[in-house]
Parts: C-alpha cells; sequence; structure tokens
C-alpha cells in the first residue's frame, strides 16, 4: 500500500458543502475479479446491484454532539463523543479557531471542569486510552446528556466545510432515534445519499435492505489513531437476512465503515453472523479479513486513515490504489458530504 499511502488529495478535493440533491453525487465502482474502474453517478446504483444482494445500513442518528464552553478562562469547544455504560462520556476537548470550526488542543488536565451554557459542567477525570490523551472520560453534571445537547449541541463540523449545516443535512434516510438516546457523534456518512425514491427503486428491483446499528464516536483522522471501542447491534432479523442472501448467492454489500465493522464483529470466522450487541473493539485489516462481507459503498478516505486497512481487505491494495488514483484524476470529492466509492466482488 506504498502508493496509496502516499497519495496526495488536494485540499480543493474536499466537499465543502452537501450537494444540491442527496443523490446528486458521483459513484466510482471498482470491480475486484474484472480490475476495472468506472464512472457513475449515485442514481445509477440501482442497477449495479442484483436481486437477491443485501445492503447493510448503519441506522443510528447523529447527535448535535458540539457544544461551546470554557475551561477557566479558555474558551473551548466539546465534542460529546461517545456514551459509556457508566454514564460518564467519552470526550474531546478543542480550541474554537475563531472562523466557526475548531483545532486541536492538549487534553485534560485531570480534575479539570469545562464550565458549558445553562448553568451544568463537565469534569474530565482520565484519557480514554493509555496510548493518547486527545480523548477523556468526562463526568457530566447533567442527569439526561442526550436532552442536553439536542437543547444547546449542534453538528460537529471541521475545516475543510464552509458553513455551520442544520443537524438534518447530518441525518441519513435510514436514521430512526435511539430508545436510549445513544447516537452517532458524526454521521455514518455512507448513507447520506441515500433517498426514500433510492430505497423504493432499489426495493422493487429485489435488493434487499438490513439495518444495524453502530454509534460512531469522533473521527479519528487527524491524529491516525486505530479506532476505538464503539457501540453496536446486529438484530435476528439482520443476521437471517445476510446469511440467507449469502447461501443463496446473493452479495452482502455494507454501506459505510461502521456496516463492516458491526458485522464483523457480530459474525464467527467462516462469515456466518448472529445476533449481536455490545461493545467492539474489532480493528479490520487484510490480515484479518473480512468474511461477512462481499462488498462496500463508502466515501473516500483520508491516505493515511485506518479505514483504508479495512477497504484493503475488502477489495484488495491493487484495485484500490486504481480507484484511489481515478478519484484524485477525476477530481471527485472527499468527506461526509463528498462522492462515494461502490467497491464489488
Amino acid at each position: 500500500m506504498e502508493g496509496l499511502r502516499g497519495l496526495r488529495v488536494p485540499p480543493e478535493l474536499s466537499a465543502r458543502a452537501p450537494a444540491g440533491r442527496r443523490d446528486g453525487v458521483r459513484l466510482l465502482v471498482g470491480r475486484a475479479a474484472a480490475g476495472e474502474v468506472a464512472h457513475h453517478s449515485f442514481r445509477e446504483l440501482p442497477g449495479l446491484l442484483r436481486a437477491g444482494d443485501v445492503l447493510v445500513v448503519n441506522t443510528s442518528r447523529t447527535l448535535p454532539a458540539a457544544v461551546g464552553g470554557r475551561l477557566g478562562l479558555e474558551p473551548v469547544t466539546v465534542h460529546f463523543s461517545t456514551r459509556q455504560d457508566d454514564h460518564r462520556w467519552a470526550v474531546e476537548v478543542r480550541r474554537p479557531d475563531g472562523r466557526g470550526t475548531t483545532v486541536p488542543r492538549a487534553g485534560g488536565p485531570a480534575g479539570a471542569v469545562v464550565e458549558l451554557p445553562d448553568g451544568e459542567h463537565l469534569v474530565l477525570e482520565e484519557p480514554l486510552s493509555p496510548r493518547g490523551d486527545r480523548l477523556w472520560l468526562a463526568r457530566p453534571s447533567m442527569a439526561d446528556t442526550a436532552a442536553y445537547l439536542h437543547g444547546h449541541g449542534r453538528p460537529i463540523r471541521y475545516g475543510y466545510t464552509e458553513r455551520d449545516q442544520p443537524l438534518a443535512e447530518y441525518q441519513t434516510v435510514f436514521s430512526v432515534p435511539s430508545p436510549d438516546g445513544r447516537g452517532s457523534a458524526e454521521m455514518p456518512s455512507a448513507g447520506r445519499p441515500f433517498t426514500t425514491g433510492m430505497v423504493t427503486s432499489l426495493v422493487s428491483r429485489g435488493v434487499q435492505i438490513a439495518p444495524i446499528v453502530l454509534h460512531t464516536g469522533v473521527s479519528s483522522a487527524e491524529t491516525h489513531e486505530p479506532p476505538y471501542p464503539e457501540w453496536f447491534e446486529v438484530s435476528p432479523s439482520t443476521a437471517w437476512q445476510v446469511n440467507a442472501a449469502r447461501s443463496g448467492g446473493g452479495r452482502v454489500v455494507a454501506v459505510g465503515t461502521t456496516a463492516v465493522r458491526a458485522l464483523v464483529s457480530a459474525a464467527d470466522g467462516r462469515g456466518t453472523v448472529r445476533a449481536a450487541r455490545g461493545w467492539t473493539g474489532l480493528v479490520l485489516t487484510p490480515e484479518r479479513g473480512v468474511h461477512a462481507v462481499d462488498g462496500l459503498l463508502t466515501g473516500l478516505h483520508e491516505p493515511a486513515a485506518s479505514h483504508l486497512l479495512m477497504l484493503e481487505a475488502v477489495a484488495g491494495a491493487p484495485l484500490l490504489e486504481r480507484v484511489y488514483a481515478e478519484a484524485v484524476r477525476g477530481g471527485y470529492l472527499w468527506h461526509e458530504f463528498g462522492d462515494v466509492n461502490l467497491l464489488l466482488p
């Protein structure tokens, strides 16, 4: 993967705002068996899939996870990442950059109190991982943090976007509220281009839709850290759909890296999926394999991102290198509002 790791993505290829139509983005298709890379529009997706294929989609809703506050005299922005079972949250404390976005800052220190709007606060207790101090476990003062975020938060926004967008722009057509208030800190963005019309067209062609849940934490793109544990659920009906499709010759196509992580976390070594729920710290690599998934629809990832190891496990390094070189050459757009890439066997 030296070629891909050395790939340079020009800053102008960052999608700075949502497309005028969700399904108006471009679709770059790589086929492993033929070694082909082809250009399509996203609206052509139904014609690229077959009756009996299963699309596995993440139904996690995006939270308005960014809240402004103060740490002593310092203005900060808190990104609420992941709620733990003990009701603490993994959080990232960042520094506002004066342009509506944020830049990284040193984590902690332990015991520091972040003052939040409406008289609430957050106590930073310890780093989430001994491997770094970007993310901290923090104890919030409010009883219902998810409700507080909906009253005082906004979607997390990074510097490549041109302005704040309403929360609705960060929800996918598949998203549903979680009974326990959990959600994703960042949008499961591979599902963003889908519309209800697209789903109807897919189902009409015999393509099945199977839901999973995986609540995403904040991105690791800035520091290239491996994924940390996230909460997921694969239902008995989804496990049945996936196994039945594969035994009948259909293909299981994950919509997003989150769907891959959830399915493989629920699968045995031969790729048979069982109903499962809980925390997954699984890191998917070519050596580990992704036996429960045949294809992947996903956005374009930074060349140094850990997600590329998962994509390599699905598509193989030679095809992935051709896809990314063609994406740069063709001016495809990166990040959550950008174009998408379909990797097929």
